[in-house]
C-alpha cells in the first residue's frame, strides 16, 4: 500500500471526489472481520462517485481489506491514513487506519483474532470523533457472540459507545431510521417476558426526552412528532386488555406533553404502520424491539439505518448483522451502509 502523508497532499478538485481537509471525514470501523463489513466497506467506496458518498476512513486492519479485494476481484487500491484528514484522496484510494491486530478470519469463519479486531477498531474510530478529528462515527456490524466469548460484557455496540462516552453515564437510544418510517424500541434486546417489567414510566419518559431533543439537535426539526405504541392489543382497550397502558404508558405520555413535547400515546401498533398514519408523525416509540423493528425492516429493510441517539457525537450503522454465509461471496448489498454513511454526514452537518 501506499503511505499518505496528509500534510503534504494536495487537493484534488474534482468536484465530488473530495471533500477537502477543512471538512472532517467520516470514520468507519471494520466491524466484525469474518463478516460482511469489509465486502460492504469495498462497494461503497467503488460507488462513492455514482451515490455521492461523503469520504470516509476504515479504521482497522489494512491486509483484511486486501484479501477481501482480491477474492471478490475488486480493484481498490488502499492507502495507510496516518491523520484523520486522509480523507483528502478519497477520490483516489480507500483511506485506512491501521487498528487493532491482523484480522486473519476467513469470511465466514470468526478466528481468536476476531474480537480483538473488531473491539480496537470500534475504540479508535470513536476517539477519533471524540477528539475532533472525525465528524462522525459509522460502524460496520459485529458479532456479538464472537465478542461474548472474548470476554466483551456490553449487550452491544449501542451500549460500548455509551461506555466510551465516558461520564457522566449516558442512556443511548437506538433509532431505525429510513425515509418511509422511524422507530424506537424503548426496551431492545431482552426476552419478550421481561418486557412489561423492564417498561417503566421513568424509562418511556427519558427516552421521550432524549428523542425529542436530539431530533431537534441532529435532525433539524423545531418540534417533532412523537407517538408511543400501545404494549398490549388495542393499546389495552381502556384496561380491559392490560392495564400497562394505562397505568405506565398513558402516564409517561401526559408527563411529556406537559414538558412541551409533541406526543400521542398510547396508540394500537396494529394501526400505526400504513402508509396515510406514518404521515402523522416523525417518530414511533415502541415498547419492545419486535413491534417496531418488523414495519422498518418490512418497508426499508436495504435503506434502513441505525442511529444511537444520546451519545455527545454521530453514530450510525448499517441496519443489518454480519452475515456470515453470504461473507465473501460478493452478494452482499452496500445499500443500507451507504445510506449509514450519508445520515452521518448530514447529522454531522447538522448539528455544527
Amino acid at each position: 500500500m501506499n503511505v499518505i502523508d496528509t500534510n503534504t497532499l494536495k487537493p484534488d478538485t474534482a468536484g465530488q471526489r473530495l471533500r477537502t481537509s477543512r471538512q472532517q471525514a467520516l470514520v468507519l470501523s471494520l466491524g466484525e472481520p469474518a463478516g460482511i463489513g469489509p465486502d460492504i466497506t469495498l462497494a461503497a467506496w467503488l460507488r462513492r462517485e455514482a451515490d455521492h458518498i461523503p469520504p470516509f476512513i476504515v479504521v482497522g486492519d489494512p491486509s483484511c481489506l486486501e484479501r477481501r479485494a482480491a477474492m471478490l476481484g475488486l480493484d481498490v487500491p488502499l492507502a495507510t491514513a496516518i491523520r484523520a484528514d486522509a480523507a483528502s484522496k478519497f477520490g483516489d484510494a480507500l483511506p485506512v487506519l491501521p487498528a487493532g491486530p491482523e484480522a486473519t478470519a476467513a469470511p465466514g469463519r470468526p478466528d481468536g483474532s476476531s474480537a480483538a479486531a473488531a473491539r480496537i477498531a470500534i475504540e479508535t474510530a470513536a476517539g477519533l470523533v471524540q477528539s475532533g478529528e472525525a465528524a462522525a462515527l459509522v460502524t460496520n456490524p459485529i458479532a456479538k457472540s464472537v465478542l461474548y466469548e472474548a470476554g466483551f460484557r456490553f449487550p452491544g455496540h449501542t451500549e460500548f459507545l455509551a461506555h466510551l462516552a465516558g461520564e457522566p453515564p449516558l442512556r443511548p437510544v437506538m433509532l431505525l431510521w429510513s425515509e418511509e418510517l422511524a422507530v424506537v424500541p424503548a426496551t431492545i434486546h431482552v426476552p419478550l417476558a421481561e418486557v412489561p417489567r423492564l417498561l417503566t414510566r421513568e424509562l418511556l419518559v427519558e427516552t421521550g426526552r432524549i428523542v425529542a431533543r436530539d431530533y431537534e439537535r441532529r435532525f433539524g426539526l423545531a418540534r417533532p412528532r412523537l407517538v408511543v405504541c400501545g404494549l398490549n392489543p388495542h393499546a389495552g382497550e381502556d384496561g380491559t386488555i392490560g392495564r400497562e397502558d394505562e397505568e405506565v404508558v398513558r402516564p409517561a405520555v401526559e408527563a411529556l406533553r406537559a414538558e412541551g413535547i409533541d406526543v400521542r400515546g398510547p396508540l394500537p401498533a396494529d394501526t400505526l404502520f400504513h402508509a396515510a398514519a406514518r404521515k402523522t408523525y416523525d417518530v414511533a416509540i415502541g415498547a419492545y424491539h419486535d413491534q417496531v423493528l418488523a414495519p422498518i425492516k418490512a418497508l426499508a429493510f436495504d435503506r434502513a439505518v441505525n442511529v444511537t441517539l444520546g451519545l455527545p457525537f454521530v453514530r450510525t450503522s448499517p441496519d443489518h448483522g454480519t452475515a456470515f454465509d453470504i461473507a465473501g461471496t460478493g452478494r452482499a448489498d452496500p445499500s443500507s451502509l451507504i445510506a449509514a454513511l450519508k445520515l452521518a454526514r448530514r447529522l454531522a452537518d447538522a448539528g455544527r
